[in-house]
């Protein structure tokens, strides 16, 4: 909680974002994100507008201590809930409609979780191969392949108990449940894919003025009926996050920047191209040490 708090004091650009999130939203989102309670802010339904909303206003006073349209970039993209973040800063989206869009995203997944219940898990320290047979064997999905090393599998409760065991008994350095309420990027949210694509027809998407390299095909995307084609699909598809950074990398990009709460893409890249040059916009401090050049 309290994340975002300073930017919110500091900056009107940030300060806008918060309250354009509360308007679209009908809701008190700001009040929630500042001071709880955390297990309401932690919901699905909540935690997805409240990240959102604290990465474009990490975007936005960037931008104002920067060129007015931000720092040149030959890409954009975000891990899952992120890849909305990515499209606002490509102006494929508006802030208002994705933020409206992340929240029923989460409730479209919260309902489905309750329908069928399943888990996920990240598995530490073993090979694709590997993990692919133990999903096999399992009956469970690849939801992300998010760096060497680090993949998360998803689907139902028992199923991936097995899988977990199975992993230990390869060799895996480590096994995390996650906290989190449902078998995401998996066949298990199909009815909130065919739902969230009704609300997508609803919303403008426009061609994106940066490419934005989609979780589902790790290539860059930039026309309208891709977009929401990807974002579709998203909900159920794995997300090839290590694949999106190795294209970004391969067409010469060394220079990244995560914007918003935490720096899990940062240890990500580390483990990716260790020769790439990271840096966090998270708070205000983040952003005053970047215009002294102290980054």
């Amino acid at each position: 909680m309290g994340m975002g708090k300073d930017l919110y004091e500091a900056f009107p650009q940030s300060k806008a974002v918060f309250d354009q999130a509360e308007e679209a939203l009908n809701f008190p989102l700001t009040r929630l994100i500042f001071s709880g309670p955390e297990a309401e802010l932690t919901r699905t339904v909540n935690c997805q507008p409240a990240i959102l909303t604290m990465s474009i206003a990490a975007w936005e006073a960037f931008r104002s201590l920067n060129r007015p349209e931000g720092e040149a970039a030959a890409f954009v993209a975000g891990l899952s809930l992120g890849e909305y973040s990515a499209l606002v800063a490509a102006e494929a989206m508006s802030f208002a409609d994705a933020v409206r869009l992340v929240r029923r995203r989460g409730e479209l997944m919260e309902e489905e979780a309750l329908k069928r219940p399943g888990k996920m898990a990240s598995i530490l320290g073993l090979d694709l191969a590997v993990i692919k047979d133990i999903c096999r064997t399992a009956g469970v999905e690849i939801a992300n392949i998010n760096c060497p090393g680090q993949i998360v599998i998803s689907g139902g409760v028992k199923e991936i108990e097995q899988a977990s065991r199975l992993a230990g008994e390869q060799g895996a350095k480590r096994v995390i449940l996650l906290e989190v309420s449902g078998a995401f990027h998996s066949s298990f949210m199909a009815g909130a894919s065919v739902r969230f694509a009704e609300e997508l027809r609803k919303v403008k998407i426009s061609s994106a003025k940066i490419p934005v390299v989609s979780n589902v095909s790790a290539r860059p995307e930039n026309q309208p009926a891709e977009i929401a084609g990807n974002l579709v699909k998203q909900i159920t598809a794995g997300v090839l996050w290590e694949d999106s950074m190795k294209f970004i990398i391969s067409q010469g990009v060394m220079n990244f920047t995560e914007f918003g709460p935490g720096k899990v893409l940062k240890g990500l890249m580390r483990r990716i191209e260790v020769n790439a040059q990271l840096r966090n916009i998270e708070k205000k401090d983040d952003l005053f040490l970047e215009q002294r050049g102290e980054r």
